[in-house]
């Protein structure tokens, strides 16, 4: 199945707190549990997001189609609100509750509640199928960068989990598995929450892609071994002058990277971009709860009483990024420049 699938009475998704140990599929019927699936990483990955939070509104407004029209509005005012606090990194949660909400007041105003539910469903569903084949460009004008033989370095989870289906770094690997190359995935682990270990290694193994899980720690060594060629991740937000937040980590693998001279890609939808933003100073960074430090599965590794940093994200600066594959082709620096060229101003 789709990571995300959506219907008028719920949004079906892959339980990724779960895996790998069980693949379980949880129904979220209305917009409060669509809301605690994002906060709590039942979902996760930007794309897989942003179309799990317009699925949450379809319901939001499914659930109040039969209630007077003033009433219908406010509350659909409501659910969106709510959906935005989840998280405040990814754009690509703010930008599909935008899109979906511009559609509705543009396009929606003055037909009965019932009809706009419907409208609002059947666009919901149009941005799941765009996300797949969104992925899939990017795919294709990523796997033209790797080659036979090369060892391939990716971070976090970017895979067919991060997105309804496909995926972004991941995709682009997996095309390039599926066509056919010769390559070997070394997969970060990606602590404090392991979506490397738990979510990546496991997607490697269902494609079949040959794969070795190292720790975050090991990425250096590995590159000083002459192991990897190439970098791919993904992106949660991206600034007008290309800098780049995504998971913890990233950065670290950037700079490694450009010392060890392997080119790094970032991979991610033009969603991603958010030109309203000068640089990455201005992105602001998920502090998550310090449980997912001091505790693996539930067990405690560390000693109560330490204090705990976690952010989720940090900042790649544009200085470190090779370039930035997107659905409308590979953007190379300057990034200021030519991120507004190829996406159009937008």
């Amino acid at each position: 199945m789709r990571t995300v699938e959506l219907a008028r009475d719920s949004v079906r998704l892959i339980d990724q707190r779960r895996l790998p140990n069980e693949m379980v599929v949880m129904d979220c019927r209305d917009y409060h549990e669509v809301g605690e699936a994002i906060k709590t990483l039942a979902v996760r990955g930007a794309p897989a997001i942003g179309v799990t939070a317009a699925g949450g509104l379809a319901l939001a407004a499914n659930a109040l189609k039969d209630r007077p029209e003033a009433e219908f509005w406010s509350g659909l005012q409501s659910a969106a609100a709510e959906l935005r606090s989840t998280r405040p990194t990814a754009v690509n949660l703010f930008w599909a509750i935008q899109k979906v909400m511009d559609f509705a007041n543009t396009t929606q105003q003055g037909r009965p509640p019932k009809d706009v539910a419907e409208a609002i469903y059947h666009f919901a569903q149009g941005m799941a199928e765009e996300d797949v084949a969104v992925n899939k460009r990017m795919a294709e004008y990523g796997q033209e960068l790797i080659h036979d033989g090369f060892g391939v370095l990716t971070h976090c989870n970017t895979g067919s989990l991060a997105t309804v289906d496909w995926g972004t770094a991941l995709g682009v690997i997996r095309m390039a598995h599926e066509m056919g190359k010769q390559i070997h995935v070394y997969v970060d682990e990606t602590r404090p929450v392991l979506q490397g270990s738990r979510l990546t290694a496991w997607e490697c193994v269902h494609y079949g892609i040959p794969a070795t899980l190292i720790t975050d720690n090991m990425a250096a060594h590995m590159m000083r071994l002459g192991k990897i060629n190439i970098a791919f991740v993904g992106a949660d937000r991206i600034a007008a002058n290309g800098d780049t937040a995504n998971k913890i980590g990233t950065y670290g693998v950037s700079v490694l990277a450009r010392e060890h001279g392997i080119p790094f890609y970032v991979v991610a939808p033009s969603s991603t971009v958010d030109l309203a933003i000068a640089s990455g100073d201005e992105i602001e960074i998920e502090e998550r709860k310090h449980e997912e430090v001091t505790h693996i599965g539930g067990v405690r590794i560390a000693p109560e009483g330490i204090g705990v940093a976690n952010p989720a994200f940090d900042v790649t600066p544009a200085k470190y990024i090779t370039g930035i594959i997107t659905e409308a082709g590979i953007v190379y620096p300057p990034f200021k420049v030519n991120l507004q060229r190829i996406l159009g101003g937008k």
